[in-house]
């Protein structure tokens, strides 16, 4: 049993699902621009877009701190949780079981070990710096998706209980590797690279976005226009390639483009975990497993779970900032072990 239906088609009553997300993201979006630890204001947002509107009592330095600083945060918290959304419908689709996740099959910490490797050599370095943590957060994510899949493939089938364990390996060998690059790392590094590997936001800089955003929309375009493809293969490979779907390179294309949108997610936002597994459950238990309806709505889904957890990273403790990965975490762990309990009562059904 692999846990997800076939394609089928619905009536057009999922289009209030698009309606309602996008509202709430709007909403949402609003609400992250409008509070801070320097205080709360929805007015903020209107003063920032139009400076000569009604709004008069907002300050210059309120207005840059919404542009430098929550607006840069805003756009990474939707990049982030779109591209990760989209990679986890896409690499649930391709191993056509909902417990298939990038973080949970080893690509997010093979990102993650790439990237701080970078951030520890790059005080000592000369030629390394931070332009290079996207690139090799890539390299990393896309190496470690790779090796998981091979091994993972037996007669053109994924052995969804071999790519669990396999992840579940490589995230051990990963925090052995990051554990020792900390163990060399000087204070300041060791600092943003402990903070770093629990996700977070908070160094959210146009910069940042810059090198990082490229990977990220070049990842969920091409995985949106592999969609369809993507449905045939759930159908099972054999009627994949008599609908003329070229799998093997199909396959190839997905593991690529997840690795890339997962290596620029973990470069800008640090170790994101369970996005790519709850979202895009939700989104199916909503519109059905056709991905030409459920991919853009996991995408629409995965960007309001990350603005609500940052939105709660930032206030629940503030004036400090808790770190992203560790709200993600408390909503998917649950989500993950009721998935597995789901799962062991349908085989013994």
């Amino acid at each position: 049993m692999t846990g997800l239906a076939l394609p089928t088609l619905h009536s057009n009553q999922h289009l209030k699902w698009y309606w309602l997300s996008a509202i709430s993201l709007f909403f949402l979006a609003w609400l992250s621009l409008s509070t801070g630890p320097v205080g709360w204001d929805w007015k903020m947002p209107i003063a920032w877009l139009m400076p000569d509107s009604f709004v008069t009592d907002i300050n210059t330095l309120q207005l840059s701190v919404v542009s430098q600083i929550r607006l840069p945060r805003l756009i990474l918290a939707i990049l982030i949780g779109s591209v990760l959304a989209c990679s986890g419908a896409a690499t649930q689709a391709l191993c056509r079981n909902p417990l298939a996740d990038p973080s949970l099959m080893g690509v997010t910490g093979g990102a993650a070990v790439a990237a701080i490797a970078v951030i520890a050599l790059a005080p000592k370095v000369s030629f390394i710096n931070e332009a290079m943590i996207a690139p090799a957060a890539f390299i990393g994510a896309l190496t470690i998706t790779s090796i998981i899949y091979r091994l993972a493939n037996h007669q053109g089938q994924v052995q969804i209980t071999t790519l669990l364990l396999a992840g579940v390996a490589i995230n051990a060998i990963a925090m052995a590797i990051i554990g020792l690059f900390s163990f060399f790392a000087d204070d300041s590094a060791l600092r943003l690279m402990t903070y770093w590997q629990m996700g977070s936001l908070g160094g959210a800089s146009w910069s940042a976005i810059t090198y990082g955003a490229p990977l990220i929309i070049v990842s969920t375009l091409c995985l949106l226009m592999k969609k369809r493809q993507i449905n045939a293969l759930m159908l099972g490979e054999r009627d994949a390639r008599h609908l003329g779907v070229n799998v093997k390179r199909l396959k190839t294309e997905v593991v690529f483009f997840v690795a890339l949108g997962v290596g620029g997610a973990v470069a800008m936002g640090g170790m994101i975990g369970f996005v790519g597994l709850v979202v895009p459950h939700i989104a199916r238990l909503l519109v059905g497993p056709d991905l030409r309806k459920m991919l853009p709505l996991s995408m629409l889904l995965g960007c309001l779970l990350m603005l609500l957890a940052d939105w709660i990273a930032r206030l629940i403790v503030a004036p400090s900032e808790l770190p992203i990965g560790i709200v993600t975490a408390l909503f998917g762990a649950p989500f993950f072990i009721y998935q597995l309990i789901k799962q062991k009562r349908g085989m013994h059904a």
